[in-house]
């Protein structure tokens, strides 16, 4: 029952992720030149608990990441790290811990550079370039403190096709 009510309140955040407020910053472009605005994941099981975005957000799931059953939303934000100083997209997961929003994991850095992302099968799969040309699509599975490779779907090819295989 919580699970369910934890996924229903991370949909209604695909939309409720809601634009606490619009970025008019020398900053409010992502990548591909896009708009964003700044958001805040609720739970709706406390209506006061809330985790702040401060970054940019190009992507939103939910899926059982780490295998205790309930569900777990997936952000991807756009971001510096203390060990990656460049702004790039990271994937933050986090979980209800006793009805409130907590972090799981806040990702610097999977494989390779990261493109995209979805849940699928138990797994995060990963869109990523070598920054060369050169792309790829890697299943990433929980291992107890963050991400580990799994498998490959599809490397060194060209982004048309990892693109393919990225959203079959």
């Amino acid at each position: 029952m919580k699970s369910e009510k934890f996924a229903t309140a991370l949909l209604i955040c695909a939309f409720f992720l809601c634009n606490a407020f619009p970025v008019k910053a020398k900053n409010d472009k992502d990548a591909e030149g896009r708009n964003f605005s700044l958001f805040t994941l609720h739970s709706s099981l406390h209506r006061l608990n809330e985790w702040r975005l401060p970054y940019p957000v190009y992507r939103f799931c939910t899926g059982d990441v780490d295998g205790d059953g309930q569900e777990d939303a997936l952000v991807g934000v756009i971001k510096k790290t203390r060990f990656h100083r460049e702004m790039g997209r990271r994937i933050f997961i986090f979980k209800l811990v006793d009805g409130k929003v907590r972090p799981l994991w806040l990702g610097s850095r999977l494989g390779a550079t990261l493109v995209d992302f979805r849940f699928v099968d138990g797994c995060v799969r990963a869109l990523e370039t070598n920054g060369k040309g050169k792309y790829g699509v890697t299943d990433y599975r929980w291992n107890d403190f963050g991400m580990t490779f799994e498998r490959f779907i599809i490397k060194n090819t060209d982004q048309e096709t990892a693109i393919k295989y990225f959203d079959l």
